[in-house]
């Protein structure tokens, strides 16, 4: 097993040509495609990882990875540098798929996950990574985490050749900062399918009855207009959100310090959307994209609810709100547009008419390529060069039973909202069962404090 040591800047590839060799592997990843939660478990557990985008690239690299003789674990997001020995004994490789780890908000986690590499013996892979700032790369915004970043950039390609980079944004950012073993190898999500990813317009023209998805970052308000002239004109609109906190919405209601307010981004339940059966959410990305394959367009501010649809062969555009966006519209050719540079009369048949899927289909296999020979340079095989993989994989898929689509809770099935109920009356007794032992062992340490002082004191007399 190869350990790679060096500066951190050169990462030389040593091993090119050689078979794969890593069979045990730790992905960072929240949940295994095959780990079936209940909305519920979901929201509870967080096992979307905030956002069920993530996913969708955890699960593509899972499968990508997939081979016959490859053992994958996921890692459920853990990153404590306590658990390196472990790690070292149990895996070949760790293999870190990232979504946009260089920012601000992300960087106490950074510096953990630092740790722990700092501590690994063995070769660690990252499968693509993103820097979030504006859309114009601006630096001075990353100024405050460079030294993080550098820190965990050595970590990584003293174990590495090279590190894996979502676009030429972030692929720029590292080379300031002094690192020349970068690629740019896009996400692996849009390799879900191998080198075969084709994406056409469903009819020449969309009309105002058609299917149309919508995505949201309820963080970027600039979209309240767009949301309210398409929910007047589109009565076949469906907007499907990604994050934990509007999962609990939907399963639960209004958190209590939101009860009773309106906006006009659709993060209450007051909001026509909800009212209107019009949210649809997913907590695995095989629904997701099967409830997606059924509709005409999708657009929106979301980088994986565009490539979700574009996966799933429906007709996708980005609104690019930033640079970890707009990096991999670019890498890719999605048809999109900057988020500032969209009017607030913009409409999904004009969006749908200026697409061009040209770029983006006929470059597929190309940067399929790039991913596979990224890969094969770090020692790690592909499902799509290994028999039959990668279709035992989508028939494991097709076999598994995963929860529908979760609905506003005044369009939910009686019998689902009774055992919704039924499973917040089982963990209610539970955690009373818990804070019952808890209260028993402090009372029992309490006890032992009491009885042991004056023991102590008797002994040492």
């Amino acid at each position: 097993m190869a350990y790679y040591s060096g500066s951190g800047g050169d990462g030389a590839d040593t091993t090119r040509g050689k078979p794969p060799m890593h069979k045990r592997i730790l992905l960072r990843a929240k949940k295994g495609p095959f780990d079936v939660y209940s909305p519920e478990e979901t929201f509870e557990r967080n096992w979307i990882g905030e956002n069920a985008g993530n996913l969708v690239f955890s699960h593509a690299a899972h499968k990508i990875l997939r081979t016959a003789t490859a053992e994958i674990t996921s890692s459920e997001f853990r990153a404590n540098p306590h658990d390196a020995d472990e790690i070292n004994e149990r895996y070949d490789v760790f293999v870190v798929p990232l979504a946009n780890a260089f920012r601000r908000s992300y960087a106490h986690r950074l510096v953990n996950m630092t740790r722990l590499i700092e501590r690994l013996k063995i070769p660690v892979v990252v499968l693509g990574v993103g820097v979030q700032t504006d859309v114009k790369g601006d630096r001075e915004y990353l100024r405050p985490i460079d030294d993080g970043v550098k820190r965990f950039v050595k970590a990584v390609l003293d174990r590495s050749h090279t590190i894996g980079v979502r676009g030429e944004i972030t692929e720029s950012y590292l080379r300031a900062l002094g690192f020349s073993a970068v690629e740019v190898i896009g996400c692996p999500s849009m390799f879900l399918h191998g080198d075969n990813l084709r994406v056409e317009k469903k009819k020449a023209t969309l009309t105002v009855e058609d299917r149309v998805a919508l995505t949201i970052s309820p963080y970027v308000k600039s979209m309240a207009k767009v949301i309210a002239s398409h929910h007047r004109r589109y009565p076949n609109l469906r907007y499907i959100p990604q994050d934990l906190k509007t999962l609990g919405t939907l399963l639960f209601g209004d958190a209590p310090e939101d009860r009773g307010k309106s906006a006009a981004i659709p993060i209450h339940t007051s909001h026509p959307l909800f009212v209107e059966d019009k949210v649809r959410m997913f907590v695995d990305p095989w629904t997701w994209m099967d409830y997606l394959s059924g509709f005409d367009f999708n657009f929106g501010t979301r980088i994986h609810g565009t490539i979700t649809a574009l996966i799933a062969g429906t007709p996708g555009y980005l609104f690019a709100h930033d640079s970890r966006t707009l990096e991999l519209a670019r890498y890719f050719d999605i048809p999109h547009r900057i988020m500032k540079e969209v009017p607030a009369d913009v409409d999904a048949i004009e969006l749908h008419d200026e697409a061009d899927y040209t770029a983006l289909n006929n470059g597929h296999k190309a940067r399929f390529e790039t991913m596979m020979e990224f890969l094969a340079r770090h020692d790690l095989g592909n499902s799509f060069a290994d028999g039959d993989s990668a279709t035992r994989f989508d028939r494991q898929v097709a076999a598994t039973t995963y929860p529908p689509a979760v609905r506003a809770q005044t369009a939910t099935d009686p019998a689902e909202l009774i055992a919704r109920i039924q499973w917040l009356r089982d963990r209610n007794d539970e955690l009373k069962e818990t804070v019952t032992e808890l209260d028993g062992r402090r009372l029992r340490v309490r006890v032992r404090a009491a009885v042991g002082g004056p023991v102590r004191r008797i002994l040492n007399r």
